[in-house]
């Protein structure tokens, strides 16, 4: 309006803003004493949240709605972090049943190491439950799925095939 000497009717048509709104004082006092007590109040209580400390703030005698609370609290980001869930088990579990002689239940498992060159190598055991008789190691740099099916033929034709074979789940 000073710029260019124009009214305040004219600049607000040209910017097609409303007067009211150009005219506008705010009649929000000042907060800073609440605004410090309620950073006061989080930092101690860290567990707070905005109606606690609402609850706080009369306590010491600060006569203020809980909306001005919960806009202060979120303007100074205060919000308290939500605790993760407890954390349980998918599907039902049923207990694993001990076999009570041998050739009843294998267990499979692999382990690994490095030569001194610094290449990997895997074992494969199959060991028998019951008797805890190692059954089988079959040790090489690469383990494919036919070579251990392979050698899971070869035991059971040697031996029953068992009811159930138990992994580790593992790589």
């Amino acid at each position: 309006m000073e710029q260019h000497q124009v009214s305040q009717r004219q600049a607000c048509d040209v910017l097609q803003v409303d007067r009211s709104a150009v005219r506008y004082l705010s009649r929000r006092g000042d907060d800073a004493d609440l605004c410090d007590a309620i950073k006061r109040v989080s930092r101690e209580r860290r567990r707070f949240g905005y109606r606690r400390v609402h609850v706080m703030m009369a306590r010491e005698s600060f006569e203020v709605n809980h909306k001005k609370v919960r806009r202060i609290y979120r303007e100074k980001k205060l919000k308290v972090r939500s605790r993760s869930g407890r954390k349980r088990a998918l599907g039902t579990r049923w207990p694993i049943v001990l076999p009570d002689g041998p050739n009843q239940r294998w267990s499979l498992d692999f382990v690994s190491d490095a030569l001194t060159d610094g290449r990997r190598f895997r074992i494969l055991a199959v060991v028998d439950d019951f008797s805890r008789e190692n059954l089988a190691l079959v040790a090489d740099t690469s383990l494919t799925r036919h070579r251990v099916d392979r050698k899971l033929d070869e035991i059971i034709a040697e031996r029953s095939m068992p009811k159930p074979i138990v992994l580790d789940n593992g790589t």
